[in-house]
């Protein structure tokens, strides 16, 4: 998993994995937002919800964290083993909102994200056990829980959306 030397690396890196796999959504026509293939795993719609629902996730945690509550991981329901029940509930929960709101929620809820972490102090983001919702058995500093919900999907998803742009022009 990618290191970071600082806060700013971290932030910069959110920003720029955003922003290209949200460019990918520019030529997505609404009416295909719910357009399924058999060579991607998620509609256009499913793609946004999954990272709306992660980084919102992200956004919950600390916010009950920091409200004195106790935070259940993945989330209150849903366990680990068990995400789809979970991937299920950000698809009916964002699902119902057009290509272009859910970009607008998605890149409100980024720059949360990047506003919360310019609070954090270098020791609260790249030490372990400086949450209770961070400390499980792999003892993952703050930093890494935010990049696999950030960067890594932002990453991963955007050649998702790459390939069902190109396999639906082609087959439509």
């Amino acid at each position: 998993m990618r290191t970071y030397e600082n806060k700013q690396e971290l932030i910069d890196e959110i920003k720029k994995r955003y922003e290209k796999y949200d460019e990918e959504f520019e030529q997505v026509p609404e009416a295909l937002k719910n357009e399924r293939i058999d060579e991607v795993d998620k509609t256009p719609s499913e793609n946004l919800s999954y990272q709306l629902g992660w980084v919102n996730l992200i956004l919950q945690w600390e916010q009950d964290e920091q409200a004195g509550k106790v935070v259940q991981t993945p989330a209150q329901g849903y366990k680990w083993n068990n995400l789809g029940g979970l991937y299920q509930s950000f698809y009916e929960k964002y699902g119902k909102y057009s290509i272009a709101e859910q970009r607008k929620m998605l890149r409100e809820s980024v720059n949360q994200v990047c506003i919360w972490l310019e609070t954090l102090s270098d020791q609260e983001l790249f030490e372990a056990g400086q949450r209770n919702y961070a400390t499980t058995k792999a003892m993952w500093p703050l930093y890494k829980w935010v990049h696999i919900n950030t960067v890594a999907p932002f990453t991963n998803f955007r050649t998702k959306i790459r390939k069902w742009k190109k396999l639906t022009t082609l087959t439509n």
